[in-house]
């Protein structure tokens, strides 16, 4: 099952030029600057923007080609803006309600309660929308989005409105949506921690144009794309705890390059988690180091070294069954001698805990 678009549309000096196929599973990222045609994505998909020639495809729906447009109230999708676009005169219940109406009568009779948990909005069902905080009305405006059971949900850039504690919030509430929602989710951002936090799959956008669409974790191993790399630049790592050493407070991650220790004790076995990797602090030896404080140490292939500017180089890695990005100096890279095809050690001085 997927998700199809083509659309090409000009407005102006603006050109919106894509054609992707993505999974209608899990949280397809769609990441880019200011500008670069996210929202009218998203706006094309709902049926808001309708753009001759289009073509849309979910599952085995055509939503749109050259012979048919299905309008928007047709369309069974829920939208989250910006901004959460509540309606004042209404409590928190009517809000979440007021979607339902257009529903057939058997889908009206399913219940809210599992939204209504999942966001943990219950207590303010009877509050009007200015008695709530920024990030309480974002959360009420998701569950008036889910209410309507869309076979797919848009998000665009819904934590843009909200301050960094308002954004820490409601982060949570996200994730359990992934974990728990079997609806594909589409969510627009140009904030590089939110994608590395939520998203399976990304669509990068730049200038109307897709310039790289993926998996997540297979996007952020690639040196040439310019989006997620950068000063921060880094490994996406998927992982499960497999086991934990309570007496130092460590935790034994299984993932694609191997078993990793990560510090803390608060999750249970079998969690599936995220780690990032900073190329920074990956460093790189010949010889397996005896007798070291570094608890992660990887062999590991280089598949690839890229100069970063005069002073430092990327060395992109195959370890295990994924890929692994350090950043070290040029001189450090030229007395290694450092080439594709050479077998290394890769060790990670810190791994840190996405989600």
């Amino acid at each position: 099952m997927s998700i199809a678009a083509r659309f090409l549309m000009q407005r102006g000096a603006f050109r919106l030029d894509v054609n992707i196929d993505v999974p209608a599973k899990g949280i397809t990222a769609v990441f880019g600057p200011s500008g670069s045609g996210k929202t009218t994505l998203l706006r094309a998909i709902a049926g808001l923007e309708q753009i001759s020639g289009g073509f849309l495809k979910v599952g085995s729906n055509i939503w749109q080609d050259d012979t048919r447009f299905l309008p928007p109230h047709r369309r069974p999708v829920g939208y989250v803006f910006q901004q959460p676009t509540l309606f004042p005169h209404l409590t928190v219940r009517g809000n979440i309600e007021y979607g339902r109406r257009r529903l057939p009568p058997d889908e009206k009779s399913v219940p809210l309660q599992g939204i209504i948990d999942l966001l943990a909005i219950g207590h303010l069902l009877e509050r009007r929308p200015q008695e709530l905080s920024g990030g309480e009305q974002q959360r009420v405006a998701i569950a008036r989005a889910l209410a309507v059971h869309p076979r797919i949900l848009l998000m665009d850039e819904p934590m843009a409105s909200l301050d960094d504690a308002m954004k820490a919030g409601i982060m949570p509430y996200l994730e359990s949506m992934h974990r728990e929602l079997e609806i594909p989710i589409l969510y627009v951002s140009h904030d590089r921690n939110e994608v590395i936090r939520l998203a399976d799959h990304v669509v990068l956008l730049d200038k109307g144009k897709v310039s790289a669409s993926g998996a997540l974790v297979d996007l952020f191993a690639r040196l040439e794309l310019p989006g997620p790399q950068g000063p921060a630049a880094g490994t996406l790592i998927k992982g499960r705890v497999a086991g934990r050493d309570e007496a130092f407070g460590l935790l034994d991650i299984d993932s694609g390059q191997g078993r990793l220790v990560l510090a803390g004790d608060d999750l249970p076995d079998g969690r599936e988690v995220r780690l990032l990797v900073r190329a920074a602090d990956v460093s790189l030896t010949l010889e397996q180091p005896e007798c070291t404080s570094i608890r992660n140490i990887l062999p590991a292939e280089v598949l690839r070294v890229e100069p970063i500017g005069k002073a430092q180089v990327d060395v992109q890695m195959k370890t295990g069954s994924a890929h692994l990005l350090a950043r070290i100096t040029a001189k450090s890279a030229h007395e290694l001698n450092l080439r594709p095809g050479l077998h290394l050690y890769a060790q990670i001085k810190s791994v840190a805990l996405v989600r």
